[in-house]
């Protein structure tokens, strides 16, 4: 059969009709290949999202739920469970001579005409001891006196009554250092407290009389704020962080400044800047602060950073855990952990430096994973014609900021006084989470304002040797004078 032009003309237009089919489908290809990477994407970063707990990420114990967390940042020491050798342990023991004694005979002396006669010349075979506590209610009558006719000068004379005591009825300093202990550091609401006082005391103490008693002490304490934040800003070293809380149905940040010796807690509508610098330290401030790398605390700059390795180890557990491919993330919690063990052994020598070649080779170690960290995640390559700044990733973003804080990371090993972690000021912050879990949310902004102001006077008294019912009860009876002397 002879090939005609029409036919070749027919089968060229076939040809070119199935070449833009192809192309086409090519097309649909790449587009559905680009999807299905989008997607493994999403899909990757929503798993590590699930698997996220307190052990491997900056997320607060509070939010794993039920969830078992197996892993903590501790390594094994190798050591048997319970107290070690040259431990001094504490048990129950009696404090005190006993109060009341009662003596026990055998059942067949019940009624035996001897019992008496025995019971004298019976020996204690035995002695033990139950410790129990007496509730009851002590009510002090105070009675001003008048003698109309004073012998010596002839004039009426009437006594004063204490300062204290200005009402018919009151409620005494025990009653009311019980009640502001359990509101703060108790954590117990103000309904709670109205139940529980009046079911053991059976005092009818209302709602609002117990939120008097707990306005009245912070009032009393303002002083002893002032005096612990200019301690403070007079230190050589604090530690910052914040955390959110619910007032009146509305996010608030609580900004937490403190050290071994002082806490000081307040509230803001604001979590950067603005909001740790109304705390009134760290605007004037030159020493060393410790702090989770919040990027906000970059700001100032009169400041030696330094930054929580803690939290630096969660994040290494979550990619070590979500990524097994990154192996330089092993390899750099195994060297912070070695230089963390570094600078224990130090300290616990009495030494006040490692040698300047312990570190430069730590830091040598350092900047050889951080290479190889960056030879295992290249920089991402930013698609055609997409504006704005290529995401780098939370791997890539880590990896940014060890490099760019490496000083303030290692600080710790260059300077002995400086911790490790960040874990003085998540102490001191926690039982913000504790009372908003208890109370649900603060009501008013003075009411935070108030539990901040007790809990940062009362966690600066227990860090200086004071227990909190006996801080509180100094407190209401403006003793704080005595309080502060020796440690303010």
């Amino acid at each position: 059969m002879p090939v005609t032009q029409e036919f070749i003309e027919s089968l060229m237009k076939q040809n070119q009709m199935l070449l833009e089919q192809n192309n086409t489908l090519i097309e649909q290809v790449d587009s559905l290949s680009k999807t299905i990477d989008e997607l493994n994407a999403t899909i990757k970063e929503l798993r590590e999202q699930l698997n996220k707990n307190s052990g491997n990420s900056s997320k607060p114990p509070s939010s794993d739920g039920f969830k078992k967390v197996p892993k903590s940042l501790r390594e094994k020491s190798g050591k048997k469970r319970g107290g070690q050798k040259g431990h001094q342990g504490t048990h129950l023991a009696v404090l005190s001579k006993p109060d009341e004694v009662k003596q026990y005979m055998h059942a067949d002396c019940t009624s035996c005409p001897y019992r008496d006669k025995c019971a004298a010349k019976a020996c204690v075979k035995e002695t033990r001891n139950v410790i129990d506590a007496v509730v009851e209610m002590n009510i002090t009558a105070h009675e001003k006196l008048c003698v109309e006719v004073c012998p010596l000068c002839g004039e009426s004379k009437t006594g004063v009554f204490p300062k204290d005591v200005k009402a018919n009825v009151q409620y005494g300093k025990n009653l009311q250092a019980l009640v502001v202990a359990f509101n703060t550091v108790g954590a117990v609401s103000v309904n709670r407290l109205h139940e529980i006082l009046g079911g053991v005391f059976n005092i009818p103490l209302s709602t609002g009389t117990i939120k008097n008693i707990v306005s009245r002490c912070a009032e009393k304490i303002k002083p002893s704020l002032d005096t612990i934040r200019r301690k403070l800003s007079e230190s050589p070293l604090v530690h910052c962080d914040e955390t959110g809380t619910n007032i009146d149905g509305k996010l608030h940040w609580v900004h937490n400044v403190s050290n071994g010796s002082y806490t000081y807690m307040t509230v803001s509508k604001k979590r950067g800047y603005e909001g740790i610098k109304s705390v009134g330290v760290l605007p004037d401030y030159h020493g060393i602060i410790v702090h989770d790398c919040w990027a906000s605390y970059w700001k100032f700059d009169g400041v030696t950073h330094s930054v929580c390795c803690a939290h630096l180890l969660r994040e290494l557990n979550g990619i070590i855990e979500n990524h097994p491919e990154q192996v330089w993330a092993g390899k750099f919690k195994k060297l912070l952990l070695r230089m963390k063990k570094a600078k224990d052994k130090a300290v616990a020598a009495g030494k006040e430096a490692l040698s300047m070649f312990t570190i430069q080779n730590y830091k040598r170690e350092y900047n050889n994973i951080i290479k190889d960290a960056y030879g295992e995640n290249p920089e991402p390559v930013k698609p055609k014609k997409k504006r704005g700044r290529v995401k780098r990733g939370k791997i890539l973003a880590l990896i940014d900021r060890l490099q760019k804080y490496k000083g303030a990371v290692c600080l710790f090993l260059e300077k002995l006084g400086v911790p490790f972690d960040n874990n003085q000021a998540e102490r001191d912050i926690r039982n913000i989470k504790t009372k908003t879990k208890v109370c649900g949310c603060f009501r008013s902004r003075t009411g935070a304002e108030e539990y901040l102001g007790l809990m940062s006077f009362i966690s600066t008294a227990r860090k200086n040797g004071l227990d909190s019912y006996h801080a509180v009860k100094m407190a209401l009876s403006c003793q704080t004078d005595q309080i502060f002397v020796g440690w303010l």
